[in-house]
């Protein structure tokens, strides 16, 4: 990955409904070289999907919830066990398994509290945890998909270089 593929990727990540045309003018490019380098960027799993971002607040799913757990067991059966059940909940935004005392982290989107006692009580039911901890978002003070392809960090490291 070049410095070329590098601006098309955040371009992509402003603005995914940008034409083939627009995007290569503002990288420096003709269109069908553009197109090629963005087919290659999907074709490489570099470029996952396209989506509209949608405002949580304005569908009336404004209640963020950060989910600690920890496993009822640490078994191949009760991790799939898990990975299922969390699959099949719509509320469940973002999972990680986790290294340290938590063992999972969701971020969950709900329309209020009653929503949110009404998906811990499915989760529970689905996986029995050993625990949960939930907390509550009171601000998103900062929030973006793109990731930081021209971070000072990113460019140390000599990641993106052929």
């Amino acid at each position: 990955m070049d410095e070329i593929d590098r601006r098309i990727l955040a371009l992509l990540q402003q603005d995914a409904t940008l034409s083939v045309a627009q995007l290569a003018d503002r990288v420096g490019l003709s269109t069908t070289p553009c197109w090629k380098r963005v087919q290659k960027l999907e074709a490489g799993g570099v470029i996952t999907g396209r989506v509209a971002l949608v405002s949580p607040e304005a569908v009336g799913l404004g209640l963020s919830v950060f989910v600690a757990i920890e496993a009822g067991d640490h078994s191949q059966a009760w991790m799939e066990r898990f990975a299922q059940a969390v699959a099949a909940m719509p509320e469940v935004m973002e999972a990680y398994r986790m290294a340290g005392e938590v063992d999972y982290m969701l971020r969950v989107a709900v329309t209020d509290m009653a929503a949110y006692d009404r998906f811990y009580k499915r989760l529970i039911a689905a996986v029995q945890p050993r625990n949960v901890t939930s907390r509550f978002a009171m601000e998103r003070m900062k929030h973006s998909t793109a990731l930081p392809l021209n971070s000072p960090a990113f460019r140390e490291r000599g990641e993106g270089r052929e």
